[in-house]
């Protein structure tokens, strides 16, 4: 018999019926019936009941061991009766009479309960991840992530693309975050970067006469941590195709995407390949009030604003007047919703940090509100038939600059959508957001900038940079959506050298700047560069959409917690004087905060 176990706590079933057999795991559980003690043993693979009673030598060891002690146990498998067979286990016909009891390892007071995952703090979940992973929910999502990362390999493979490794210790890249960088004890003074993303790599690879590469990347990146991004580290599934439109690679990767998701859907609709909406990033802005639509919410923003050009709601017609937009969102069947529900609504929009949210209701035909009582009867019902609403339809308004308005009316959308409960269930509804501007205007430094990837295509090429206004040009970039989440964002690569300087001189870089910068690259467009593009779907945003969580942590294996710090590790760390020493560092203290 094998040293710890003949059967894994998720193999016995009624066929078993008879045999000895041995099992290790951690006992999940006790209950004492009065002189017959039940016991929930478990290991990696699941779970199976243990019963000791007053004839088992075992008895005395169990009752004397804590819950998550690790032990053996020989015995032998008995059916339950039929009025104690557990359906929603799978050796729920069976029990394992325990005849001895050897301990392996003996669990300490814990921390936090494992049985019964009730709600627990972050920090000390975090402290003793380990203990935290022995749970149900948690230990399911590590192991579907696996497996959906082996999903999105083997189609990536399928589809006749190769998975090539690019280096971790590189040069700095302009990702549009923080480098984490790592000192170089041989080069003094001089550090390396942690990959943001493998971006530079994956493009030479092309020039290198590679095609369709693919990596499960690790990136880096120093950004504060927030729900949907971790602090530190994430992974990317990366890739990159030569001799390819914008169009092939959507046409390419719809299919891995969809059926990876329609692989663990587990019953809920996912948008078929080849039917992806693409959506112009203006159209989704004035639509949807951001580039990351959840296409779930069936309301549709709309323009009114050259209603209230000329109109008696003053306020509207002022903000017009100075360059404004207005924009409406509607609030379907809201005739029996109270006066306090819109009210709300504005109260919302104003701890939101916004003006406010103006509203009008509708009830049986009748208008109500301030807005519609000065706007008036006919330009109400001139509104309203022009966006389509009907007789019981109520509507929210947003006002102010055409930035600010679609921010709030994005907002207004989803919390509308979620508070009539019209947002469709059990569904992922991908798109993709296509023609982004090439280029934003930087408030902060007072001058244009990339909106997007600096290395991608403009619309037009060099003619379109050297001719066009810089803010109205558009770029060969695209992002996936999902449910509201950016999920993957790629585009058309800028090979030529003249135009990729071209490109960064409209920033304010020189030629010099951008061979000191990008030297592989620009060397690299000089000797013969494909047309290539590809793009980078968050792997962890998969996971989490997937695994139905709204906390990245909730499928991460040690994650930082949200001052980015590993308190089961207890990184970041002071290094030792003799590291510094031989790295060329001084730590300089920091004065005490006031």
């Amino acid at each position: 018999m094998h040293a710890y176990r003949t059967h894994k706590c998720a193999e016995l079933r009624a066929s078993n019926v008879g045999d000895t057999v041995r099992l290790s795991g951690w006992i999940h559980r006790k209950r004492d019936h009065g002189g017959v003690l039940f016991v929930d043993l478990r290991d990696h693979y699941g779970m199976t009941q243990i019963v000791a009673d007053s004839d088992s030598p075992a008895l005395p060891i169990l009752e004397g061991l804590r819950l998550e002690s690790v032990v053996t146990i020989d015995g032998d498998v008995k059916a339950r009766s039929e009025a104690t067979v557990n359906p929603n286990l799978p050796t729920g016909e069976i029990e394992l009479f325990a005849r001895s009891v050897t301990i392996l390892s003996k669990s300490e007071e814990l921390p936090l309960p494992v049985a019964g995952e009730q709600e627990y703090p972050e920090e000390t979940r975090l402290k003793y991840r380990f203990l935290d992973l022995r749970r149900e929910t948690l230990h399911a999502n590590i192991v579907k992530r696996t497996q959906i990362i082996r999903e999105t390999r083997r189609r990536m493979e399928d589809i006749g693309f190769t998975e090539y490794s690019t280096p971790i210790l590189t040069a700095s890249s302009p990702e549009g975050a923080r480098d984490f960088l790592v000192p170089s004890r041989i080069h003094p003074g001089k550090f390396f970067a942690l990959p943001q993303a493998p971006q530079q790599y994956k493009q030479l690879l092309m020039v290198a006469g590679f095609d369709r590469y693919f990596q499960i990347a690790p990136c880096f990146r120093d950004e504060d941590p927030r729900a949907d991004r971790l602090p530190g580290e994430f992974y990317q599934l990366d890739l990159e195709m030569s001799f390819v439109t914008q169009e092939e690679v959507w046409d390419t990767m719809e299919p891995v995407m969809a059926g990876v998701f329609e692989s663990f859907a587990e019953g809920r609709k996912v948008t078929p390949a080849g039917e992806f909406p693409r959506i112009p990033y203006s159209k989704a802005m004035l639509d949807y009030g951001t580039d990351k639509p959840d296409l779930r919410n069936p309301i549709i923003i709309h323009d009114v604003t050259e209603h209230f050009r000329t109109s008696g709601f003053g306020l509207f017609e002022r903000i017009v007047e100075g360059g404004g937009v207005v924009r409406a969102i509607p609030a379907p069947g809201t005739a029996e919703k109270s006066r306090k529900f819109f009210d709300d609504m504005n109260d919302w929009a104003r701890s939101e940090g916004h003006a406010g949210l103006g509203y009008v209701t509708r009830k049986g035909g009748e208008f109500g509100g301030p807005i519609a009582k000065n706007h008036g009867e006919e330009g109400m019902k001139a509104l309203y038939e022009a966006i389509g609403l009907g007789p019981d339809d109520g509507c929210f308004f947003a006002a102010g600059k055409e930035d600010q308005a679609a921010k709030l009316a994005g907002a207004a959308r989803t919390r509308t959508g979620e508070q009539l409960d019209v947002i469709e269930k059990d569904a992922f509804r991908f798109c993709w957001i296509i023609d982004f501007p090439f280029y934003e205007w930087s408030e902060e430094e007072k001058k244009v900038d990339f909106a997007h990837n600096p290395f991608s295509m403009p619309q037009g090429g060099l003619e379109a940079l050297e001719t066009q206004d810089p803010l109205t040009i558009k770029a060969f970039q695209y992002d996936m959506v999902c449910n509201g989440y950016e999920l993957a964002s790629g585009s058309i690569r800028n090979q030529h050298p003249d135009l990729m300087v071209k490109a960064f001189e409209l920033t304010g870089l020189t030629q010099a700047d951008v061979e000191e910068r990008f030297g592989g690259m620009y060397r690299a467009f000089q000797y013969g560069a494909p047309p290539h593009g590809g793009m980078a779907a968050g792997v962890d945003r998969m996971v989490m959409l997937l695994c139905g969580v709204q906390n990245l942590r909730e499928i991460t294996l040690f994650p930082m917690n949200q001052r980015a710090e590993d308190l089961l590790m207890g990184a970041p760390s002071p290094a030792m004087a003799k590291q510094l020493r031989e790295l060329h560092i001084r730590v300089v203290e920091q004065p005490p905060k006031a």
